[in-house]
Parts: structure tokens; sequence; C-alpha cells
């Protein structure tokens, strides 16, 4: 997998030579790189931002730099010196908006760049954090982890001109903004080291044991909060760890977690109880549900205090 992340600070980035993400780059499994946005400026002053059209705080960061940059890091034709859009053209860029705003952080299965994996092209997902994306979610990044080429933009003060990710999806790029939680940082660089670990952690090879990534929270087909971990010493002031770990019985303890996983999902993300199928459930998934406060009788289970439709 190729990365490249185009940063103000691109410095920030040294770090992903650390730990499992440099070992992963020292044996040919990724490559990043990340750009200076600023050697795409062409003033004294290497600016990168303006001041809001309409007014309001803050600062914007320029089409024209990001243009140029992402142009030759995409392979694109300089569009640079193309005439300005007509006042018709600019209408139609407004009233694509909406429609934009449904697909972030989606693609459509024909367009899909994932999909060129398995014939080794290396079609880019240009990909962009925004508090106000979809949210960025394990199955997100299992996707990713199939891409062969990857381009983060990491934006900065009042965020990046909105036509820039349109621009790009009008020119066949595959372009996804995510947001990585509720609440709002100085820049992208934290947000794309977030969705960087969670996707590159996924490739094949990356991990010393592949078996530590199968059970993990938000993993497979029923993503349920992963079930507490304990290590030696099995007593350690005073608290001991549960004795049917310590009992040498796989079967009872495998029961053991998966009952701990689907009573912490139910206490801390009710939301993942609710997605879940319920014809996948064993009567003992059943019976502990029904015992939490779950209706395990429809296709989901329900509250059993919420009302039937």
């Amino acid at each position: 997998m190729q990365i490249d992340i185009v940063s103000v600070f691109p410095e920030y980035f040294d770090v992903t030579g650390l730990s499992l993400l440099g070992k992963a780059q020292e044996k040919g499994l990724v490559t990043i790189r990340a750009h200076n946005l600023r050697d795409w400026t062409h003033d004294v002053h290497h600016s990168v931002d303006d001041t809001p059209v309409g007014g309001g705080a803050g600062m914007v960061m320029k089409p024209e730099v990001w243009g140029q940059c992402l142009d030759d890091l995409l392979g694109l034709p300089d569009e640079s010196a193309l005439q300005k859009p007509s006042a018709d053209q600019t209408a139609d860029t407004a009233d694509a908006e909406e429609q934009n705003d449904s697909s972030y952080g989606t693609v459509s299965e024909a367009d899909s760049s994932i999909d060129s994996h398995e014939t080794g092209q290396a079609r880019p997902v240009l990909i962009f954090p925004n508090p106000s994306a979809p949210l960025f979610t394990q199955a997100d990044a299992t996707e990713l982890s199939r891409a062969k080429r990857l381009v983060f933009g990491c934006g900065r003060y009042e965020g990046y001109d909105a036509r820039i990710p349109d621009y790009y999806r009008n020119q066949g790029i595959d372009v996804r903004e995510y947001s990585i939680g509720d609440y709002v940082l100085n820049g992208g660089e934290v947000a794309v080291s977030v969705m960087l670990e969670a996707i590159t952690r996924l490739l094949p090879g990356f991990m010393g044991n592949p078996e530590s990534i199968v059970q993990e929270s938000y993993t497979g087909d029923e993503p349920l909060l992963e079930y507490r971990q304990y290590t030696r010493p099995t007593t350690w002031r005073g608290m001991a760890v549960p004795e049917i770990l310590t009992s040498g019985d796989h079967g009872k303890v495998d029961r053991f977690r998966r009952d701990e996983a689907i009573r912490r999902t139910s206490r801390i993300r009710p939301d993942l109880i609710a997605r879940l199928d319920c014809s996948t459930l064993d009567k003992h998934d059943r019976r502990l549900l029904e015992d939490l406060g779950w209706d395990t009788g429809k296709t989901h289970p329900r509250p059993l205090d919420q009302p039937s439709n």
C-alpha cells in the first residue's frame, strides 16, 4: 500500500517510523510519504489560506494550492490555467452540495476504487478529515485496508474550501470525508493519524499474530465491544482475575468472554446491540439479552420498554 499525506506540518508524521508501523514500512508492506502543502505555493509568504467568502471568523485553506498539490500527487493535468467558471457553473456547484453531503464517506459499487485492489491497479482514494462528515468506523478501516493507494489531506484553520473535494469527485476520484468523533481539533493531522493506524494494522502481515485482530471491538459480523483482558499475576493487590479464565476449559472461557462482551456492549453501546441479527444468536445469547432488558423476538434486538410498531 502506498500512502501520501499532505499537511502544513509534515514533520508531525515522523512518528510513522516507530513501532509496528515503522516495521511494516521496513518490510515493504506500506510506503508513507508526507508532503508539505506549502511546497505548492508561489508567493513569498507561502500562504495556504484566505478569508472566508461571505465573512466570518478564521481562515479557509485555498483551493489553488490544494489543487496544484493534488493534481501532482494524483497524476491529473494542471487545471490552474483554465478559464474561470461562469455564474451558471458556480450555481451548479452550489446545487450539488446536498447530493455530496449524502455521499460523504460512501462510494458506488461501480465506481469503487477498492475493487481495483485485486487487479493490482493503484487508483487512489482521497480522504479528508472533517468534523462535519460521517463517523469513521471499523468497517471503513477494513474497506480502505484493501486499497492500493490512499491520499490524505490535512485541513487547518476553518477547514478547506468546499470545492476541493467536489472538484476531485467530478474528476472521477474516490473522495471520502470522515469525522473521528463529535469534537473539533486544531487540524487534520491527529485525525489522519487515527485513520492511518486503524487502516494499516489490518494489512496482511502487519501484526505479528494475525489472530489478535480477529475478536477486537467493532470487528466482524457482530461488532460487539471486546471482553476485558487480564494477564499474570492472577492475583494483584488483592484483586483476582475471574476464576473461570484459569480453569483450562476453553469452551467455558469462550462463553464467559462472549457473555462479558454482550454485557459490556449493552451497558456502554446499546446502539451496537440494536444492530445484531437475532437469527445468528444462540439460545444462551438470547436468554442473556432478555435478562439485560432486550426483546430478541424480532429481526434485531429491541429494548423491552420500547413499544413495538
